[in-house]
Formats: C-alpha cells, sequence, structure tokens
C-alpha cells in the first residue's frame, strides 16, 4: 500500500508563492500519472494539475495556467506543485493522488485514482 505525504502548505498573501510536495513510501509511482487537486469548503474536489508517468505530459486547470508548474522526481519518488502568484481563490485543501493504472494519462475523474495524500491547506489573503 502506497502512502502519500503531502507537505508545503501554509498561509501567503496574495502574489506569494508555494511549493507542494508530494512524497511516496511503500511503493514507488514512477510508472504512474499523479494529480493535484484541490477542494474548497463547499466546492466539489477538482484537478488542478497533472503529470504522466515520464513527466512529458502535464495539464493544468484553465485557473491557475502560467502560475503553477507541476513536476515529479521519480528517483525521490516525490511530485511537486510550485504555485506562484497565487490569489485568494487559491484558497483550498490540495491533495495529491496517484492513478490506479501504469501508464495511464492524466484524468479529471476521481475514480481514476486509487491512492491520497492527506491534504494539504493552503490559504491565500491579505
Amino acid at each position: 500500500q502506497v502512502q502519500l505525504v503531502e507537505s508545503g502548505g501554509g498561509y501567503v498573501q496574495p502574489g506569494g508563492s508555494l511549493r507542494l510536495s508530494c512524497a511516496a513510501s511503500g511503493r514507488t509511482f514512477w510508472s504512474y500519472a499523479v494529480g493535484w487537486f484541490r477542494q474548497a469548503p463547499g466546492k466539489e474536489r477538482d484537478l488542478v494539475a497533472g503529470i504522466n508517468w515520464s513527466g512529458g505530459s502535464t495539464y493544468y486547470a484553465d485557473s491557475v495556467k502560467g502560475r503553477f508548474t507541476i513536476s515529479r522526481d521519480n528517483a525521490k519518488n516525490t511530485v511537486y506543485l510550485q504555485m506562484n502568484s497565487l490569489k485568494p481563490e487559491d484558497t483550498a485543501v490540495y491533495y495529491c493522488a496517484v492513478a490506479k493504472l501504469s501508464y495511464a494519462s492524466v484524468s479529471s475523474d476521481l475514480s481514476e485514482y486509487d491512492t491520497w495524500g492527506q491534504g494539504a491547506q493552503v490559504t491565500v489573503s491579505s
């Protein structure tokens, strides 16, 4: 069973930056797509960024394009989400998730993922 541990969340002012990390233990995830989802209170959990098994293909929600960058270091079993130019509307709990199927493409469907991090709170406020 893979365990995903998230870190890097926090409280920042608008325009600031944070980098979230998602580290796996128990198994490597080098062959799996990984997504970052976020969920604000009362809102649906939605895909914000995703990366395929090799890192050669990425996806970003329109709301974060140009500001967020997803990357992975398979040697370290870690996926990152660099968040720049943060806005108050980015405030949410951020979850990383690993796809069920090896070599699958990034999907926005939550059912395509079977391992989730514990969530990292990101608060953007002045």
